[in-house]
């Protein structure tokens, strides 16, 4: 106790030595009006290093990034009195506080029907659709690069496309002749991490060596979904065993480093997009993100916005704070919000009481096993940091030898495991509890170990207390493949309502997210956990950090098909032709609770390669059209010129409704009016001469009509509106506050499918 309170009394004292040593800064973002470099500055740099002391009085070596396409401004390390000085000037557009952003994360192509070897779109073959993915870059904004991963390997790629402007940053762990013909590029950003963390003073954290090198496995996960190159004989522990590639195994990759130990700051993303902008990426993959805000505050929101009017397309993770409803990340309408879903690929284990029942649950358990005699079961009902499994929380005498019941949440699965373990333990259940409902995930615990659902997870709990001699065994059943149902939305993937733009539906999609293989840093074993010492090239993980990259990589086989697409038409194409039916015919159901599922779960549905390749109609969105949406959010003129970085902004085209921008889904907000009418517009990329008739799908309490129902297109390129009315029925009381419906429009070819959400009641973030 002694100890304690000395070791306690001198962290205090070495705190307060350093406050009055050192001035208490932060890092601030600072956005700047829109104005012509002055001919007195060489640079942009020189510029806002001048504007900084003349404005705040702050040292020129305060600025840690100047932006020059992402963004108009610079990030600098201030004191409040400083920034609060700079947030004055008639120059500066606003001054915000350095956010924290996090990670989404916790058989593909398979599953997806790109491993086929006939064509993939009319007139095109898969062999076709590589060639031309061999000049499309994807960018990965994550934790780096493990670029000795076979994944990365550039054995059958040609020349590094002409257009490509980056580089291999290098570090003393990283030299930039491991970048090749595949790994294109690897740069690190760290400015805004490393003034958070204080340069490593006493009270904080060591400072991670600045380099491109993954530490973490996160991104190198990431980078090989997107566009791995083909592995053979890839497993994680035996686990999953087959050949692994990414979405796109002929697109070039470059990655950024822009998160580490303590996460990924506003300030390193933002300089990250501006330089992968600038680099010359076609695809930006973003598999991280934080609360919701207004875009003007929403540093990736202000960075995509840029690269969407550059023709980059811009995928990200949708926020793994699921199944709460209004938990989405990254919702601006320029941006593509991946959710997750499950594979048709099970990792079974099993759990055997010494009542002889048996339940069913999942592993990726690789070592010896504890056999089939069962041993004494444990689960302590009355504390509640021992029934989680917490540090320190269990009693070694009365779980040694057993095989301990953990409920889920508050510390990591894996974390759980290596409590029971370090405690005595020889196994582990890993129940659910309502928070997870049904939802199984797979994790390569430490010890024996088994997830099972909450309701399971309830009967073993009471067995367990009620017993007076409770036992149990774990066995472990390897790799199961052809699951059913599947998809199905995974309980973690967060959900709508869009709380930024309500008239705007989100998540746009789901893909592949749970139980996911792809390469993996050696730094790290496969849990994460430090005490972890196994090392593997691959790895298994879930979230929606693992379906975003997979929207990426197809994002990038369809850039390569119609290099002149926008972002918006590449978006409309894969939501347009998502399903909603899993592989036993019936509706897409959620994780969460088994209940059917909704487009606030998985939008407009799961994507379909295949059918993306050939949507026939597109719901495109020109930058003027996404001006005139930003304008009608009540923005100031200020706050547009933040996002959309032109000096002549005057918001004269604006509409009345955010739901008028031209997107391919509807979310109608009733509210105090029963009316809601929308104007879209439709581009033909499929056949000339097609003929398409519309059918819409809604509750009882809502009238849909549409004008008109059938649209000729005489030509490829031809544009032709259409007007819906939707009107909430006198009389009538809808089941709930929300319900869904669709609007499709289909051809002798083509099925193009737009979701619809219905709201009675205003949303409140």
């Amino acid at each position: 106790m002694a100890s304690m309170a000395s070791s306690t009394f001198f962290l205090s004292f070495s705190f307060l030595v350093h406050c009055l040593t050192i001035t208490a800064k932060k890092t601030y973002i600072v956005h700047m009006k829109r104005q012509d470099k002055p001919l007195s500055f060489e640079t942009h740099h020189d510029r806002y290093s001048s504007s900084l002391q003349s404005l705040s009085a702050a040292p020129a070596d305060s600025l840690i990034y100047s932006y020059t396409t992402a963004f108009n401004g610079f990030a600098a390390s201030l004191e409040q009195e400083q920034a609060e000085s700079l947030s004055r000037s008639d120059s500066v557009l606003g001054v915000y506080e350095d956010t924290v952003y996090t990670l989404h994360t916790t058989r593909t192509p398979q599953f997806l029907g790109i491993d086929a070897e006939f064509g993939l779109w009319a007139g095109h073959n898969t062999q076709q659709i590589e060639q031309a993915s061999r000049d499309v870059i994807i960018g990965v904004l994550d934790t780096g690069v493990w670029p000795e991963s076979k994944s990365f390997d550039d054995s059958d790629m040609s020349a590094v496309p002409s257009k490509w402007r980056g580089e291999c940053e290098s570090a003393p762990d990283f030299s930039p002749k491991l970048c090749n013909k595949k790994l294109i590029g690897a740069r690190s950003f760290s400015k805004g991490y490393h003034m958070a963390t204080g340069g490593g003073g006493i009270y904080k954290k060591p400072r991670e060596i600045e380099s491109p090198r993954d530490k973490d496995g996160h991104g190198t996960h990431t980078a090989s979904t997107a566009a791995g190159s083909h592995v053979a004989n890839a497993s994680l522990l035996g686990y999953a065993s087959g050949t692994a590639r990414g979405m796109a195994t002929h697109a070039r990759i470059a990655t950024y480093k822009v998160c580490w130990e303590t996460g990924c700051f506003g300030s390193d993303i933002l300089a990250g997009m501006d330089r992968a902008i600038q680099d010359g990426v076609d695809v930006l993959s973003l598999s991280l993100g934080g609360g919701s805000a207004p875009y003007y505050r929403d540093t990736i929101a202000v960075g995509a916005f840029t690269a969407m009017e550059k023709g980059i397309f811009v995928s990200c993770s949708a926020g793994n704070s699921g199944p709460a409803k209004a938990t989405l990340a990254n919702v601006a309408p320029w941006i593509m919000t991946v959710g997750a879903g499950t594979l048709d690929r099970d990792f079974p284990a099993y759990a055997v009481l010494g009542n002889n029942i048996r339940y069913n649950g999942v592993s990726l358990y690789s070592g010896q096993g504890m056999g089939k005699k069962p041993v004494g079961l444990v689960y302590n009902k009355d504390n509640s940091s021992s029934n989680l499994c917490l540090a320190g929380s269990l009693d070694p005498e009365l779980v040694r030898g057993k095989v301990v019941v953990c409920d889920r949440g508050t510390n990591a699965r894996v974390e759980k495991g290596a409590v029971v373990r370090d405690a005595g333990g020889i196994g582990m259940i890993l129940a659910n509890t309502p928070v997870n409902g049904e939802e199984l995930v797979a994790d390569s615990h430490l010890l024996p170990a088994v997830a099972v659902g909450r309701k399971d997870g309830d009967l073993i709990r009471e067995y367990a207390r009620s017993d007076p001699n409770p036992t149990a065994a774990l066995l472990f059943g390897g790799t199961l493949l052809n699951v059913r149902p599947s998809p199905v939305v995974a309980a973690f993937s967060s959900r709508g309502p869009n709380m930024v733009t309500p008239q705007i539906l989100k998540p746009d999609v789901i893909g592949p997210g749970v139980n996911i293989l792809a390469a993996w840093s050696e730094a790290i074993g496969p849990t994460g956990l430090p005490k972890d010492t196994r090392k593997t090239k691959f790895n298994i993980m879930s979230g929606t950090s693992m379906s975003c990259p997979h929207i990426s990589g197809l994002a990038a086989l369809i850039k390569a098909a119609y290099p002149e697409w926008s972002p918006s038409a590449i978006k409309s194409a894969l939501m347009t032709t998502a399903y909603t039916q899993d592989n036993s015919n019936s509706s897409l159901r959620d994780a969460a609770d088994g209940s059917l599922s909704n487009p606030w779960a998985h939008g407009a549905g799961h994507v379909d390669p295949q059918k993306a390749l050939s949507p026939g109609l597109v719901y495109d969105i020109s930058t003027e059209e996404y001006i005139a949406f930003l304008c009608s959010l009540g923005y100031t003129i200020d706050h547009v010129q933040t996002i959309v970085k032109r000096p002549n902004i005057t918001c004269s085209t604006k509409y009345k409704d955010p739901g008028e921008l031209n997107y391919p889904s509807f979310s109608v907000l009733f509210g105090d009016k029963r009316v809601v009418r929308y104007t879209r517009e439709l581009t033909n990329v499929g056949p000339a001469r097609s003929t398409y008739k519309v059918t819409v799908n809604g509750p009882s309490t809502v009238g849909i009509s549409v004008n008109p129902r059938a649209l000729f297109f005489r030509s490829v390129g031809e544009k032709k509106r259409y007007t819906v009315t939707f009107v909430a029925k006198r009389g009538t009381i809808p089941r709930a506050t929300f319900e869904f419906g669709s609007i499709v429009w289909g051809s002798a070819q083509n099925q193009v499918k737009s979701p619809v959400s219905f709201s009675w009641t205003s949303f409140e973030s």
